[in-house]
């Protein structure tokens, strides 16, 4: 059975302050707020994945870690943003700030991505946006709650370092989707 793959780097650390802006959006109509404890970074969606080709995977990763060039680094998580933009929202994030590890995460999603596609899966089909998905927008009703908080709030959420990449299985169930590690990489 195939199982839904990507990679990611996680936000182990980070819980308490994610919770700690999602309460800003606490009972506003139309928005879910994901789990802080499953927090992180996307560098790559894969998709449904035959089990089998994880060994492949994971050596693509490596050499994609290789590729990049990116020793462990600090990543600096803050600001709020949506996709896919302010009048039609269906993600809310908080993201990386400019200079604090952002070139590093992106060298690391385009070493990723490369590797990724070469051993037979898509690229992403949007430019990459370093960000940690905080909730989801299922209808309007609060959209102008959200509007606000985007434009004039700019939390910090902190600091963490990054040591490795994961690949990472998602299992959709009844309240959302549960991550599970299959493998990481150092780097």
């Amino acid at each position: 059975m195939a199982k839904r793959l990507f990679v990611s780097i996680d936000l182990d650390g980070l819980e308490d302050a994610i919770e700690s802006v999602q309460d800003r959006f606490d009972g506003v109509s139309g928005l879910r707020l994901t789990d802080p404890e499953q927090a992180h970074v996307t560098l790559q969606f894969l998709g449904d994945t035959d089990p089998d080709r994880v060994t492949d995977i994971v050596a693509a990763l490596e050499t994609a870690v290789e590729d990049s060039g990116v020793a462990p680094f600090e990543v600096e998580f803050g600001g709020l943003g949506v996709f896919p933009s302010l009048s039609y929202i269906s993600v809310v994030w908080v993201g990386v700030r400019d200079g604090h590890g952002d070139a590093e995460l992106t060298a690391l999603q385009e070493a990723v991505e490369n590797r990724t596609v070469a051993t037979g899966f898509d690229p992403e089909d949007h430019e990459f946006t370093p960000h940690a998905t905080i909730a989801r927008m299922d209808h309007a009703g609060g959209k102008e709650t959200v509007q606000d908080a985007v434009q004039d709030d700019d939390p910090d959420v902190g600091c963490l370092q990054v040591e490795e990449i994961r690949l990472k299985e998602s299992e959709l169930g009844p309240d959302g989707p549960t991550y599970r590690t299959v493998d990481s990489v150092s780097l």
